[in-house]
């Protein structure tokens, strides 16, 4: 099969097994393959310079036979895969993105400390994998706030309104369409204004908020418009929101199928891949799952 896989990233934990029935129900969606990956960590006294993967047999891995009974006595179940790895997790897992259509793992593993809301690992691969990386968090966390209304499915976007990523949008209307869901889009806007004045200088007008607020909701349609002629089937509502892009995300996470935020782009000052405080915040603190988009290539 040509198409490329939903890779699972596994380690027997009940995390990485959520994520694993999170992957299935994605590879059935796509009609796509399913790979289920186990990267045994390296031992202790290995160089850890040293991050290549090496192959193992996936035929001696109690993770990967807990997950392969799971995965052959379901009914409807897509082709699926079994791979064993030896490597550093947070290197390896990063990469395999670049074979995959889409990874999922859970928000942490066996290792670490217990009380990180996000292991090392998920943070690695949200930050550096070439293709979107869907975290799926342990349920029952806690937000404040008040969360989408209305029934049905709903998929939820951060919509940067000075300057919106394609990829994230377009991923965002594409899953919304694979499950007859509502598309929220979350603009938000600074508020209360803060403007730097030079000594001496007179203070500016005052704003109204609620011309920021219609201001925000006409350029945000005005970017949803060409995604919506292309996604016909899909309701895309604008949610302009004052302030903190990220707390009105994570406010917006309960009962969403996803929430899907986009990674920054590098630039000749930061040419590292970085993801942002907003979404490193929502991969921190929402209910759902969060899906992290890298950038669209650019164009030569």
């Amino acid at each position: 099969m040509s198409t490329l896989p939903v890779i699972a990233a596994v380690d027997g934990s009940d995390d990485s097994l959520r994520a694993l029935e999170w992957a299935l129900d994605a590879a059935r969606r796509r009609s796509a393959p399913l790979r289920a990956v186990h990267v045994r960590q390296y031992a202790h006294w290995a160089q850890p310079e040293v991050l290549a993967a090496e192959p193992a047999d996936p035929q001696d891995d109690p993770v990967l036979d807990r997950v392969r009974a799971h995965v052959e006595s379901l009914p409807a179940r897509p082709d699926t895969e079994y791979l064993a790895l030896e490597g550093a997790p947070g290197a390896v897992l990063p990469e395999l993105g670049s074979s995959a259509q889409l990874l999922v793992l859970g928000s942490r593993g066996r290792g670490g400390f217990a009380s990180l809301l996000l292991g090392s690992n998920g943070m690695a691969a949200a930050r550096d994998a070439e293709c979107p990386v869907v975290v799926v968090p342990r349920p029952g966390r806690e937000v404040h706030g008040e969360a989408g209304t209305g029934p049905g499915s709903r998929v939820v976007v951060g919509l940067k309104v000075d300057g919106p990523d394609e990829a994230t949008l377009e991923f965002a209307f594409a899953e919304a369409a694979r499950r007859g869901a509502r598309l929220q889009a979350v603009a938000a806007y600074p508020w209360p204004a803060q403007p730097w004045m030079m000594p001496g200088e007179l203070p500016p007008p005052i704003v109204d908020q609620d011309v920021i607020q219609d201001e925000t909701r006409v350029l945000a349609e005005g970017f949803l418009a060409p995604y919506r002629e292309r996604h016909p089937d899909v309701t895309a509502e604008t949610v302009p929101a004052a302030g903190d892009a990220a707390g009105h995300l994570v406010a917006a996470s309960p009962g969403a199928d996803l929430v899907v935020v986009g990674r920054h782009r590098r630039h000749l000052l930061a040419p590292a891949r970085m993801m942002g405080s907003v979404t490193h915040a929502v991969l921190l603190h929402a209910a759902s799952p969060v899906a992290v988009v890298p950038p669209a290539p650019p164009e030569d």
